[in-house]
């Protein structure tokens, strides 16, 4: 245990956030260094439970009392190596995931959680940093090839425990440079691309091979990808968005988050579609549409206003979703705080009823409508109708599931009630040889679930092609209770 009473005498605290009227001058990540002895105190709140719930919080079952203790006594080398046994990218996740763990901390019972993220962050970085993120190339080669189709962090998780296994791995990637929604969906004030770029060369000296600008069914075909390679791991994510189909759909000015957001990633100050000078509306509440709110405000919109057809979620953990699940709570992400610095709002319980257009075909504005929900279904709130303006819209409502193109139906894998890739327990789809790994088998899911997948799923080809695995991760069920 990090301190006995460390839970007792420290507060949890954050590193501060850069001054909002500079951070949406440029695209650096929003916060500023923590100072060391700040995160040993952090660090030393770790009670080391009898039972840490934290582990099972996490997908990835981090070790997180372990890792806690080892920075508070200053053996930063050893944090690294037990952060790293069980997650590739703690880069990734320290910064983009939405911490099961933290809301699973026995602490959080009556008090703060611990500041996990923080430390798994801080450790990470410093490993770079000291040069202690080295390439773990295998020992013994199997002359066994898989092909991992999407380069996101279920695939690249599959793809580095793959390799270090011994086997062949090409990565294959649609996109121009790997990374999938990591490098053209998350925008670079949350993560900066050089954190995957430095992964990425670690992977390559490792012996991973990369292909990118190659659509996998089009480019390369099933029948090629099966005769090429003795396993293949489906890792394209869940990349089929919801839409909205009301009246004004078709105006132009609407785009998909997924449209808004990669070109601004790719080009930052001179996207094509651009919301200088715009009134931008945003529909979703999620991550992704907090995504938007800092990319349109970064690009100089003249106002942004965030819909979400859901009320408003309470701040403190409702009796119904008792500790240790994973709480729906209201939320103020560093996009939101520049959303409210720049006079924008946020309004939930309200549904889009109609996108209105000018002569020239463009959205100039946005109706909708209060609704009661959702245990009413979303019933419109009659004498509540009002207009909106509206230059710029993105939706930003999620996923429902993997696109159905000329991949998926030439290999002639199973589907499962919600249009995913249909996999059994060890992650094998229908289809002898070809796995499934997080998004895409599991539907729209966190970062996390996708690098524990792509592990699992690692470890499930390895079993396959040589009748034993050493890789350090068990073969999991599909779901677990508490996320």
């Amino acid at each position: 245990m990090a301190d006995p009473k460390g839970f007792l005498t420290h507060d949890r605290e954050l590193p501060s956030r850069r001054p909002v009227d500079v951070r949406i001058r440029d695209w650096k990540e929003v916060y500023v260094d923590f100072p060391k002895e700040k995160l040993t105190k952090q660090a030393s709140r770790c009670m080391d439970c009898g039972i840490p719930f934290c582990h099972n919080g996490c997908p990835l079952g981090n070790l997180i009392p372990e890792w806690n203790d080892l920075v508070y006594r200053d053996d930063w080398q050893e944090a690294i190596e037990r952060l790293h046994a069980t997650n590739n990218f703690p880069e990734f996740t320290g910064r983009l995931c939405p911490a099961p763990c933290e809301q699973a901390c026995v602490l959080g019972i009556n008090a703060d959680p611990v500041a996990i993220k923080r430390v798994e962050v801080e450790i990470i970085d410093r490993a770079f940093a000291e040069g202690w993120v080295a390439p773990q190339p295998a020992g013994l080669k199997t002359g066994k090839r898989v092909a991992v189709v999407g380069s996101g962090p279920a695939g690249l998780a599959a793809a580095q425990q793959l390799t270090r296994a011994g086997h062949d791995v090409v990565v294959f990637e649609r996109a121009d440079k790997i990374g999938g929604l990591l490098r053209y969906g998350i925008p670079e004030f949350k993560m900066e691309k050089r954190h995957i770029d430095r992964r990425l060369e670690q992977m390559a000296a490792e012996g991973t091979e990369f292909r990118t600008s190659v659509n996998v069914g089009v480019d390369v075909t099933a029948a090629q990808l099966r005769a090429e390679f003795d396993a293949v791991v489906l890792a394209g994510g869940a990349t089929q968005w919801r839409d909205l189909p009301v009246a004004g759909r078709e105006l132009k000015g609407i785009y998909q988050a997924m449209e808004f957001l990669p070109p601004a990633n790719k080009e930052f100050g001179d996207s094509p579609i651009s919301a200088e000078g715009k009134h931008v509306v945003v529909i979703g509440g999620g991550d992704t549409g907090a995504d938007c709110i800092g990319t349109a405000i970064r690009q100089g919109a003249a106002s942004v206003t965030q819909l979400e057809i859901m009320p408003r979620p309470p701040e403190d953990r409702p009796g119904s979703q008792p500790w240790p699940t994973f709480p729906t709570l209201f939320k103020m992400e560093s996009a939101h705080e520049e959303l409210a610095d720049g006079g924008g709002d946020r309004v939930y319980a309200v549904s889009t009823t109609e996108f209105v257009g000018d002569s020239s075909g463009n959205v100039r504005a946005l109706r909708l409508v209060e609704v009661e929900g959702p245990q009413n279904g979303f019933k419109p709130v009659p004498g509540t109708e009002r207009e909106i303006p509206a230059d710029l819209v993105t939706l930003s409502m999620g996923f429902v599931g993997p696109e159905k193109g000329a991949l998926l139906e030439d290999l002639g894998v199973d589907y499962d009630p919600r249009g995913n890739v249909a996999r059994d327990r060890s992650y094998m789809t229908n289809v002898s040889g070809v796995f499934s790994a997080g998004d895409m088998g599991r539907g729209q899911s966190l970062i996390v679930w996708a690098i524990a997948e792509g592990r699992a799923a690692a470890s499930a080809v390895d079993q396959f092609l040589t009748g034993e695995t050493a890789l350090p991760y068990p073969i999991l069920p599909t779901a677990r209770p508490l996320v």
